[in-house]
């Protein structure tokens, strides 16, 4: 069944966290961050840091603070059995440190088929922002659906 292009423009409730040291440390290990300025707090202040600096895709994170992080898919019918991941894009702004608390709001941008319908595509973008409102970051994910009922 094709999803629904309805869903475009479809914008998800506010998302924040509280960005703390020992998560953004954690994640620097896990995702191999050589540089110390992501996991040593002087490191990071003698290169002119006011503290560490969220490391690169980090803020993909936030959007997973929910009880329930993928609802979206699934209220638009998708099967998570048949999802790919397509891709994720990161425009930053600025740089974010522990200590901030951010926000992410999501909408789905657009929704297209490819090979007869046999593959789906939802875009969605994310917008994070600090206390005041300013941006920090701008998201682009895309997951990929594969319909196996559909000839390819």
């Amino acid at each position: 069944m094709p999803l629904d292009t309805g869903a475009i423009g479809t914008t998800s409730a506010p998302v924040s966290m509280d960005i703390e040291r020992g998560r953004l440390v954690a994640f620097a290990r896990a995702t191999g961050q050589r540089d110390p300025i992501y996991t040593d707090l002087d490191a990071a202040k003698n290169a002119g840091h006011r503290d560490l600096p969220v490391p690169p895709t980090f803020l993909f994170a936030i959007e997973l603070e929910v009880p329930e992080p993928f609802q979206w898919a699934l209220d638009l019918g998708i099967d998570p059995n048949y999802v790919l991941h397509g891709g994720q894009q990161f425009d930053y702004h600025r740089m974010a440190y522990a200590g901030e608390r951010l926000t992410a709001v999501s909408s789905i941008t657009d929704i297209y088929s490819k090979r007869g319908g046999a593959l789906e595509f939802v875009v969605k973008k994310t917008a994070v922002t600090d206390e005041s409102g300013a941006p920090v970051a701008d998201l682009t994910a895309t997951i990929v659906v594969r319909n196996p009922g559909v000839g390819s």
